[in-house]
């Protein structure tokens, strides 16, 4: 005899839809390997921009199955769906291929404090701009952003901007031991000094904007891409700060080939997610003499019988050396 099922109350009248049965989930998941694909150039309040490889942009939004923040700009995407590009027509997301390379930086405020978030995807050089004046620069800062590309073993190109406010010695003094590709503008001034240079490092690359509010990525984007239109603020004469203009992030396509990713100004850049063998990845002279050291050693001014101190021979050696802990100190 069935046994009663309980449904807590005597009353006749009480009437209980029956449970619905299990079924087991299949394991199987649709194949998307054929699916166009495409690549991510916006992300908007849920809306995705994404070029498809015949040129064609749609708007497009993610599948369930995709989890909270899985999609960046600058990955590529397999889509269903309506892929005319046609006014209120939507794609969907269907799939995320693997990245060649991404940009993370940490939270480091509040609840999510040390928290990894990811920027970009598959873009292979990292750009920081930094205004020369107005605001002021913050080698801090550079350091914190150089550190995240060496991470993401993505070339790193630093575009010192209004030059015809201020020197730039004392910066290509303190940047030039790391090797690093140094660029000197002035777009602000009528002069489109250093233009093409900043043209000819981007061209035939996917590269993304980094840098404080006010230091001129937009007035650059502008000058690359004459199209973008994208707006231009001024700095807070109390604070000193730029005032926010660009919101999110945006791809555009460089008329001699290849994309720069706008991206918001950004008050602070965390490395928690970055460790001292990290960044020592990108020093090749180094990590070969680091070998030597004593196991865990941090590499530091402090730490003892570091073999990157007996290392140093001439000033181009020492330059290098100092240049590597002052960007394992950032980190801190």
């Amino acid at each position: 005899m069935a046994r009663r099922r309980d449904i807590g109350t005597d009353d006749p009248r009480v009437r209980v839809r029956p449970g619905r049965g299990s079924r087991p989930r299949t394991k199987r998941r649709p194949d998307y390997s054929a699916a166009p694909r495409g690549r991510v150039w916006s992300v908007d309040r849920g809306r995705y921009g994404v070029i498809l490889s015949d040129g064609t942009e749609v708007t497009a939004i993610k599948a369930r199955e995709i989890p909270r923040g899985g999609i960046v700009v600058g990955d590529q995407v397999a889509l269903t769906g309506d892929l005319s590009g046609r006014k209120d027509t939507l794609a969907r997301i269907v799939e995320v291929d693997e990245r060649s390379t991404v940009l993370r930086r940490s939270s480091e405020d509040g609840e999510t404090s040390g928290q990894e978030r990811v920027m970009v995807a598959n873009a292979d050089q990292l750009m920081i701009v930094t205004a020369l004046a107005d605001p002021p620069p913050r080698p801090g800062m550079i350091d914190r952003c150089l550190v995240a590309a060496y991470d993401a073993t993505m070339r790193a190109i630093l575009l010192l901007t209004k030059a015809d406010l201020a020197s730039d010695r004392e910066l290509r003094e303190l940047y030039e031991p790391l090797d690093l590709t140094i660029i000197t503008t002035a777009l602000n001034s009528g002069t489109q000094r250093g233009l093409e240079q900043a043209r000819d490092a981007l061209r035939g690359h996917h590269t993304v904007l980094v840098g404080h509010s006010g230091v001129g990525k937009s007035t650059l984007v502008n000058a690359l891409v004459p199209d973008a239109d994208r707006r231009i603020g001024g700095v807070n004469a109390v604070t000193g700060r730029g005032r926010h203009t660009s919101t999110s992030q945006v791809a555009f396509t460089l008329p001699g080939g290849g994309t720069i990713i706008d991206t918001p100004g950004v008050r602070s850049f965390g490395l928690a997610h970055v460790s001292n063998e990290d960044v020592l990845r990108a020093f090749d002279d180094l990590a070969h003499a680091a070998t030597a050291c004593p196991r865990a050693c941090e590499h530091r001014d402090s730490s003892p019988q570091c073999a990157l101190d007996a290392w140093v021979t001439d000033p181009r050696s020492r330059a290098r050396l100092a240049s590597y802990r002052r960007l394992v100190a950032a980190r801190d």
